[in-house]
């Protein structure tokens, strides 16, 4: 299930099948989905328990309960064990189980760690060489760079004059080695990808840099 605010305001359900199903919130607030023009509305909480007595409702909340302290077994293992009387005293029924799963849905902790991990496949990376009229236009560049606080918190910030290409580095004092080593680092990015540093800006203060 995916989710952006900021391109739409939408669920996305993606299907084993790689198809996908939209929910879109109502003027209400509460999410559905239409496929088809016919609506798919999401099931609560409250009215699974509709569907109960307040005494089944009730005796739902004990087999939830008593799941949770005797560690989290799973539906079946804890079926298996009121079945056997295997827990002395037990408050609630096979029946009760059953009703607390269908009103509030598989125990979280009884799923964690038992589930199978599928091991996902390989992400190649690749590096593409920067074009050449950008380099015959632009291989010489102007460095600006400042300090800047977050918090309190020092980063180093520079900035590519005419591609306006920034970094940001994270720093743990402004003592001079510390500043010289995260600029030097982020010169020999630019090298390694075939820049030529011509000239370093700091605030109040321009030097040339040769190197």
């Amino acid at each position: 299930m995916t989710y952006d605010s900021t391109a739409y305001d939408c669920f996305e359900v993606h299907k084993a099948d790689g198809t996908k199903r939209g929910f879109k919130p109502s003027k209400k607030g509460l999410f559905y989905s239409c496929v088809n023009n016919d609506v798919a509305l999401v099931t609560t909480v409250e009215d699974k328990i509709n569907k109960y007595t307040v005494r089944g409702y009730s005796y739902a909340k004990k087999a939830c309960k008593l799941q949770n302290v005797i560690g989290r077994p799973s539906r079946q293992d804890l079926i298996n064990s009121v079945d056997k009387n295997l827990i002395p005293n037990c408050p609630v029924t096979i029946q009760d189980i059953l009703r607390a799963e269908d009103i509030f849905g598989p125990n979280i902790g009884s799923i964690k760690g038992k589930t199978t991990y599928n091991t996902q496949k390989h992400v190649k990376s690749y590096t593409q060489d920067i074009p050449q009229e950008i380099m015959d236009k632009h291989g010489e560049v102007i460095l600006a760079i400042d300090i800047m606080f977050i918090n309190k918190i020092p980063f180093v910030m520079t900035m590519l004059y005419n591609i306006h290409f920034g970094t940001a580095e994270l720093i743990k004092d402004m003592k001079n080695n510390t500043l010289i080593t995260s600029i030097e680092q982020v010169i020999q990015a630019y090298q390694a990808r075939g820049f030529k540093i011509q000239a370093i800006l700091a605030e109040g203060n321009s030097n040339t840099y040769n190197k």
